[in-house]
């Protein structure tokens, strides 16, 4: 059946969802030879690179299914998957939704500490896990688990299978966490109806996107992110390549170049490590899209791609290739389930000053007053709420967090806002990172951070700190990464103290180079913006 026909059915069959596109295509007469999912490790005796079709895919899930359920995993029973490898995550996630348990994929940056205590909260029945985290966990009180080799998962027999799961929209398919490397996980469910509602509202509903052809991802397997590029990518008939690697600008750069992907999937971490390359020394040309997703990217880092690659446009002399490609902006979170704004940058587009965009035809979005619940005015910054049937249900065993983000029917993101005369929406901050200055003035790290970005060339990346003094007063440090070539000894304090807020620029007290050897890597922005202010804090106070 052709690939349109194909989508089609899929957005017209209403028990399609997250948990279950993989036996859906095969339902609906998707070729056996077709695409299903390529690894940049080696798995199951296939060649790193090498995609798998759909069938080969069909069948390394199926042995998983049948491995799984031997070792007596049934429906409903929840799964931790603590891994490295891509191959690993997601292979082990398609065999626990095959039998309708409850995978939770889990960064794998956790400390072992943190993740025994994750493990232990999730009141799960099984651990699968390589060798280098059961390591990692060796001594830890796994609360009598039973902890399985998953390099053993895929030796089972796919005649063996049980039939596969039944999903009802309301089912759980998978757990994911929004942190884990700087404080204790928060587990988040997915529905299999919440985390494929967006993918069948507006990647199913028209014709495929230029770039969405054959796509990398750089973004973290163990991610809600992840599992909707591969039900995106599956669905869509598109080739799919999940790295492994995703913070390492130099290995994305090599994969791009290696695998001739049309499109890049990554978080906004992932442009800022490919800031530190000159992109017209690489063989770019196939990539006409960047998407994004997470935090919002950054003028400067969204620039420098979409003068690379190459893309199709329409002229009066018909379709031809030029110079430059897209980039698709979208924050979102875990929590979210997909993103709720989208904007596309151009070489000659100019709506950039952390602008988000539009929200999608499926979001309901508000910016509200926290203490009255109401929405603000037209330019002044709120809480951004969001209805959506894409939110995930709640956090698994946790109803006080579940309720605690809720407010007049919205959920509560944790980001700060504000949008424009024009319906156009600005992301300014987390609201854990937002600073009172008093009299009506804030400090906004992410908006801070744009702004110093804009202003001082030689930046590449940069952190804002801020930190409230014994006496009660304010003190702004500021952490650069300088592109390669500039001048570690120059001094920027005046330079970033002008990009500033004038009330912002008063509280600066340092502006210091961070070397690149010292910058930490993340699997977020968020993470590494976190991971950074701590180090440089307890520099602060041992100095």
């Amino acid at each position: 059946m052709a690939s349109t026909n194909i989508r089609a059915a899929l957005a017209a069959d209403p028990t399609v969802g997250a948990g279950n596109v993989l036996h859906k295509l095969i339902e609906h007469g998707a070729p056996l030879d077709g695409p299903g999912m390529a690894f940049d490790t080696p798995v199951d005796g296939f060649p790193a690179w090498q995609g798998l079709t759909l069938g080969e895919l069909y069948t390394r899930a199926a042995a998983r299914a049948a491995w799984l359920h031997a070792a007596g995993i049934r429906r409903r029973d929840p799964v931790a998957i603590y891994v490295t490898n891509a191959a690993d995550c997601f292979l082990n996630w398609m065999g626990l939704t095959w039998l309708g348990a409850i995978p939770a994929l889990m960064n794998p940056n956790i400390p072992g500490e943190i993740a025994a205590e994750y493990i232990r909260k999730l009141r799960g029945v099984a651990l699968l896990a390589d060798a280098e985290h059961r390591e990692r966990l060796d001594g830890q009180d796994l609360a009598g688990i039973a902890v399985h080799d998953v390099a053993e998962t895929g030796t089972g027999d796919p005649a063996s299978a049980p039939v596969a799961f039944r999903h009802h929209p309301d089912d759980p398919i998978a757990i994911t966490h929004s942190s884990g490397t700087t404080r204790m996980p928060t587990a988040v469910v997915h529905s299999h109806a919440s985390l494929f509602h967006a993918t069948r509202r507006i990647r199913l509903s028209g014709p495929r996107a230029q770039g969405t052809e054959r796509i990398l991802s750089a973004l973290p397997a163990p991610h809600a992110a992840g599992i909707m590029t591969i039900n995106h990518a599956l669905s869509n008939r598109s080739e799919l390549l999940f790295m492994s690697r995703q913070n390492d600008g130099a290995a994305v750069l090599e994969a791009i170049e290696r695998w001739k992907p049309t499109g890049v999937f990554g978080f906004a971490v992932t442009w800022a490590e490919l800031a530190r390359f000159d992109l017209d020394a690489h063989e770019l040309d196939s990539v006409s899209l960047w998407f994004n997703t997470g935090d919002c990217a950054h003028e400067p880092h969204i620039r420098h791609l979409v003068n690379a690659g190459s893309r199709m446009v329409v002229t009066r002399e018909g379709v031809r290739r030029v110079k430059g490609s897209s980039f698709v902006d979208g924050l979102g979170s875990t929590e979210m389930g997909h993103s709720a704004f989208h904007i596309t940058h151009r070489s000659d587009t100019e709506r950039y000053g952390r602008c988000v965009g539009v929200p999608h035809v499926f979001a309901d979005v508000a910016l509200l007053d926290t203490e009255t619940g109401q929405e603000v005015p037209v330019g002044a910054v709120g809480h951004f709420g969001l209805k959506s049937p894409t939110l995930a249900p709640g956090y698994w065993n946790d109803h006080v967090n579940t309720y605690r983000n809720r407010l007049a029917g919205y959920y509560l993101t944790g980001d700060l806002m504000y949008r424009d005369e024009e319906g156009y929406y600005y992301h300014v901050d987390r609201a854990v990172d937002s600073v009172d200055l008093g009299g009506g003035e804030w400090l906004y790290t992410a908006m801070s951070e744009e702004r110093i970005l804009r202003a001082v060339p030689d930046v590449r990346d940069c952190t804002v700190v801020s930190v409230r003094t014994a006496g009660g007063g304010i003190v702004t440090d500021v952490l650069l990464s300088l592109h390669a070539g500039a001048d570690p000894s120059v001094d920027h304090t005046e330079e970033v103290r002008a990009a500033l807020t004038p009330a912002a620029g008063a509280t600066l007290r340092r502006v210091v180079v961070f070397p690149d050897d010292d910058i930490v890597l993340g699997p977020t922005g968020k993470v590494r913006k976190f991971l950074m202010r701590q180090r440089h804090l307890a520099e602060m106070a041992n100095a």
